[in-house]
Formats: C-alpha cells, sequence, structure tokens
C-alpha cells in the first residue's frame, strides 16, 4: 500500500509539471512571439498536447479498499442464514490480522459464545474459534484453521493518529458485508460505554465515517491502508440505533495485549 501511494505521488509531480510548463511556455510567446512562426492556433495546440500528457492522480479510495477487503469479515452470531438473523444484533465484522487464521473484532460482537461464523470476501464460511477475550478493551481474536486464497493479514498501525486525519470505516452494516464509508477523525481521548456490555472504555478515537450495527469489530483504516482502529460503536441520542455523526474505535496499540504486537 505504501509503495502505491508512493508511487501515486509521481502523475502529481508530473501534472503540475506540464501545468508549469505550459504556463511558462504561454507567457513567453504571448511576451516575446517569434516573428511567423506562432499564431494562436498554435498557442493553443500546444497546450492542448501539455494538457494531454498530464496523469492526473487517481483518488487513494478505491485502491485502499481493494487491498483491505479480503482481509474483512463478517460475523455471525448463531448458526441461521442470514435471512434469519436479527439485522440489528445478528451479525458483526472482523479483520484478519496474521496469516495463521487470527481475526480481530470486538468483544461484544462475540460475548457469550465460544464459536461464531464467519464469511469471508470470496462468499466462503467457516467456524471460528473465540480465542482470547478482553472485555475491559472490547477486544476479542478467533481463529480459524485455514484462511482462503487470496486472504492477506492487515496492517496494524501504532502510528500517532490526529485531528483531522482522513479514514476510511470498512465492514457489514446491518449485515450488508464489504460496506465502506469515509469521513476524518474528528476527536480524540474520549470516553465511551458500550451498550451490550455497559463496559466504560477510555481514550478513544471519535470518527465521522459513517457506521452502524454491524459495523462492530470492522477496521478503522488511515490512508496509508493501516488499521488504526477496530470500530466499537455509535452514539446516539435518540431510541434508534442508527447513525448520527459519532463513531468510536478501540487505538490499535492498545490490541497488543490480544494480538501479541508489539506497540
Amino acid at each position: 500500500m505504501k509503495r502505491y501511494l508512493e508511487r501515486s505521488r509521481t502523475p502529481l509531480t508530473a501534472l503540475g509539471g506540464a501545468l508549469l510548463g505550459v504556463a511558462i511556455v504561454l507567457a513567453f510567446l504571448q511576451l516575446s512571439p517569434p516573428s511567423g512562426r506562432y499564431d494562436d492556433a498554435d498557442i493553443k495546440r500546444l497546450a492542448g498536447q501539455q494538457m494531454e500528457e498530464a496523469t492526473p492522480t487517481p483518488p487513494p479510495e478505491p485502491q485502499i479498499y481493494a487491498n483491505a477487503r479480503p482481509g474483512i469479515v463478517l460475523i455471525q452470531r448463531g448458526s441461521g442464514n442470514r435471512g434469519e438473523l436479527d439485522p440489528v444484533r445478528g451479525f458483526g465484522s472482523g479483520f484478519v490480522f496474521d496469516a495463521n487464521g487470527g481475526i480481530l473484532t470486538a468483544y461484544h460482537v462475540v460475548a457469550g459464545l465460544d464459536t461464531v461464523r464467519v464469511r469471508f470476501f470470496d462468499g466462503t464460511s467457516a467456524t471460528a474459534r473465540v480465542v482470547t477475550k478482553q472485555p475491559d478493551q472490547d477486544l476479542a481474536v478467533l481463529r480459524v484453521n485455514r484462511l482462503p486464497n487470496g486472504v492477506e493479514p492487515l496492517t496494524l498501525s501504532g502510528r500517532a493518529v490526529h485531528q483531522g486525519d482522513k479514514v476510511l470505516a470498512i465492514g457489514a452494516p446491518f449485515g450488508l458485508d464489504g460496506t465502506v464509508t469515509s469521513g476524518i477523525i474528528s476527536a480524540l481521548h474520549r470516553n465511551f460505554t458500550v451498550e451490550e456490555t455497559g463496559q466504560i472504555l477510555r481514550d478513544m478515537i471519535q470518527f465521522d465515517a459513517a457506521v452502524n450495527p454491524g459495523n462492530s469489530g470492522g477496521p478503522l483504516l488511515d490512508y496509508n491502508g493501516d488499521v488504526i482502529g477496530i470500530v466499537s460503536g455509535i452514539i446516539n441520542p435518540t431510541d434508534d440505533r442508527v447513525f448520527v455523526g459519532l463513531g468510536f474505535a478501540v487505538p490499535i496499540p492498545r490490541a497488543g495485549g490480544v494480538t501479541g504486537a508489539p506497540f
């Protein structure tokens, strides 16, 4: 992902250079036009050629999503068919963080369960064991026996994040897996109470990328494509369990105790 983003700077540099070159050429020709060599049509043609050769920088969001999507799973609470499960409480999200079948999610998604069903990006499903629980941080680790072909672990980031940083959230709101939304980090160091368990979580990331029931346990990604947080829930002053602009995620460094990753 980092290599992609580094590569994407080159077209931007090329575009800037092309525009600067056009401006310099136009200014020179207007101020000191060589006699008998250029007219207005020549100048317009030259400007058009320069613009056609300049390649605009593609937006990063589609590439971030494409790289991350294979590692993100839908979690089903219960063994029923998707149409039989409660669209609010029957689903959650998670993501693969190691090549041995480790999946990180929110504890409240799997609370009271020893196994769950996970659905991968290619439509295949598997039984996952709940191997580690950390209720005080709303974190849990699942494990499957094997990962489907094409699934790569997501990268966990312990870098500092800042208010205003752009983020993407990917998960399964209301069971609609593979849903991506974008926004920014709107605040840091917030306290948040997990509705399902009553656990108070401190120093959370607050963000405004839209999330809803079913997103819990999914990744919050920065624009390097790295996971900076695990979505834990939303705040809504009404009785409706829908998003009003306030989502909360557990910062990834808190996951060191369950993933074994040093932060």
